[in-house]
């Protein structure tokens, strides 16, 4: 009974099932046209948006082209357009530079040795799972291990790193 209780409040929470309180009584009714209705008007609402959005990107379009047309070609914005294409030349050339000194950065190293470190871990855990499989297969199916080996094509020098 509480259940049932629940499940009609969490309902009635979400607004799916109405209730009124009549006399003692409390009523809980849901009409089928009622989700309709609200879907339809959820989807007018979405639809108005897109178009308040569609007309702001056609004014703010047509903005940017009436501000590029209305533009004076001066000698300081000239100016200013050559010192930043030149900046951006000198950005990417130090980048470059950079990349070449990168091997020397400490932080670069670290995080080299730690990378290391994990694919050690990693290559230990996948050794130690290859050798619980084989023991698996040994003492289950009875099988040696150079058959085994052979067919899995299992070095027989594996062994873990250090």
């Amino acid at each position: 009974m509480q259940s049932v209780k629940e499940v009609v409040q969490s309902l009635v929470d979400d607004h799916l099932v109405d209730s009124e309180k009549i006399g003692t009584s409390i009523y809980f009714w849901s009409f089928p046209s009622k989700a309709k209705n609200a879907q339809k008007r959820k989807f007018l609402d979405l639809q108005t948006e897109l178009e308040e959005c569609a007309k702001k990107l056609k004014k703010t379009e047509d903005s940017i082209a009436v501000e590029s047309a209305n533009r004076v070609e001066c000698e300081e914005r000239t100016q200013l357009l050559l010192m930043f294409h030149d900046l951006e030349k000198k950005e990417e050339r130090l980048k470059k530079e950079m990349q070449k000194y990168r091997d020397s950065d400490p932080e670069y190293i670290s995080q080299l040795k730690t990378e290391c470190r994990d694919l050690k871990m990693a290559i230990n855990r996948w050794t130690e799972n290859i050798f619980t499989l084989k023991s698996y297969i040994k003492n289950t199916f009875h099988i040696d291990n150079a058959t085994i080996e052979q067919s899995f094509n299992i070095p027989a020098d594996l062994d873990y790193m250090e």
